[in-house]
This record gives C-alpha cells, structure tokens and sequence, in this order.
C-alpha cells in the first residue's frame, strides 16, 4: 500500500484561512521534517490537523483536498502582504489542492496531542476512527497495534517527546497512573550495529529521566514469542497502576488477561 497522503499540522487560523481562500499550504523547504512524499512530488491527498489554538476545533482532522501541484516559491512571494521580514527569501514548498473538502466525521486525537506530520495511505485515512489509526509503520509495530486495540490497551503511535534539545518519536507510549510507558520495536539490525545500540541506550537513559520506562521487543520476540512480549506489556502497564483514560487521567484502568493469552511473567525486572 502506498503511503500517499499527508497529514499536515495547521498553525493557525490564518493558514486555515489560506488554505480555505487560497487554496495551497506551505513548508518550508530547509525544514528538517519535510515528509518524502512532498520531496518527492507523490503525495495525492493532504489533511489538516489542528492543533489547540483551534479551541473548541482543536485536536481534530476535520479538512482535506486533493493536491493539484507541488512548486517551490519564495515566502515573499507567497505572502505578498505580509512585511518583508528575515524570513522574507527563504523557499518554501507550496502545496496546491483543487479545493477544501469537509470529512462527514473529523479523526479526532484523543489524548489531544502534537502532531507535525503523517503520512498514511487512503485505506488508513477512510478507515481512521482516532489520530493512531493513520500510522502505517513496520510489520512489527503493526501487529504489536492490531494486538493492542485487540486487548484493549489504548496507546499513542510515533508519540513526539523533547527533551532538552533532543526529540525522539517512541513507537507506542502508554500513559499509567504511576509511570510512562514506551513499547519499542527494533528490527533485526539492533543487535548486530554497537552504534545505533550505544545510541539507544543514551536515548533511554534520557528518557528514563523523564520518567518514561522502556520495554524493548526485537524481530525474534516479536515474531516467535509474541504472547509473552504481550503478556509482560500488560503486567508492567498494571504493575504501574494501569492505563489513564483518555479524557479523565484521574481514572485508571487494570488490562486483564486475554484468554489466549496466559501468564508467563510472574515476574518482572523492572
């Protein structure tokens, strides 16, 4: 399945305006977040997700269009009202739709979060009942996803965290009353490359500062002992007090044991 839509966060309700009256959207081309699909002139759709200045419309996808063209035009000449300013020359990939279309039902974000950019593939986009729906990711972090919403444990795809001047996307973060919890998958390559391992560990050292605990899942856990990985998710989500809801952090939920799936930590090395 290609990976064809863009999922594009909308600053304000200026660029709202642009995008409503104007009809195109900007990046700016130095950017380091710049998705490929733009670079590449392959994206087919793009989205809107707005973010908290939207207030009452915050943390939804409730726009998008079908892109018309992609060209790279100087900021001056895409704002021409606005005052020249250090910004003024920079180049700025401007994205062009046919026309702004309204989704019969918004893709909300439950845990109301940040979101830069997604690119997810059409099946994903029309099936989408949450913001974690749209992530198309590895075959390892798609079958730990479909087992998640199977058990019901809620969690957050490619969660953005900064710290200091650090950011790091976490492949699944679970929110529990006492602890963060962020699930990893790592391919094949994690035991064999010392450097993207001592890289690693650094990352979650930093981010056991911020009192985020990481569980680490290789291609062989994954692939042969998958009802165990599961299983030691769950125990370690309830060994910290459960999951929080959603809308009430203050409520907290214990993720019970599948049928499928028995026990086999009793225990943990926390």
């Amino acid at each position: 399945m290609n990976k064809n839509i863009l999922i594009a966060y909308l600053p304000s309700r200026r660029d709202l305006g642009i995008v409503q009256h104007k009809l195109w959207y900007r990046i700016p081309v130095l950017s380091q977040n710049v998705p490929s699909i733009v670079k590449n002139n392959s994206v087919k759709m793009i989205a809107f997700y707005q973010p908290k200045v939207f207030k009452e419309d915050a943390h939804l996808i409730r726009f998008y269009g079908i892109v018309k063209s992609i060209s790279i035009i100087k900021r001056k000449i895409l704002l021409k009202d606005e005052p020249n300013n250090t910004k003024s020359e920079n180049m700025y990939y401007k994205i062009q739709i046919e026309k702004l279309l309204r989704l019969p039902h918004s893709i909300p974000s439950l845990r109301n979060r940040r979101i830069l950019f997604i690119t997810t593939t059409l099946d994903r986009f029309n099936d989408a009942n949450e913001i974690n729906d749209l992530f198309f990711e590895s075959p390892l972090e798609e079958k730990f996803w479909t087992e998640f919403k199977r058990i019901g444990i809620s969690a957050e795809r490619q969660y953005y965290e900064t710290i200091g001047k650090s950011n790091f996307y976490l492949d699944f973060a679970l929110f529990c009353k006492n602890r963060k919890l962020a699930v990893e998958c790592d391919g094949d390559s994690y035991h064999t490359d010392k450097i993207l391992v001592q890289k690693d560990k650094r990352r979650d050292n930093l981010l056991g500062s911020r009192g985020w605990n990481i569980l680490r899942y290789t291609t062989n856990d994954i692939e042969y002992h998958f009802k165990e990985s599961i299983s030691q998710v769950r125990e370690t989500v309830n060994y910290y007090g459960g999951l929080e809801d959603h809308y009430d952090p203050s409520k907290c939920r214990y993720i019970p044991e599948a049928s499928s799936m028995p026990t086999l930590f009793s225990d943990i090395d926390l």
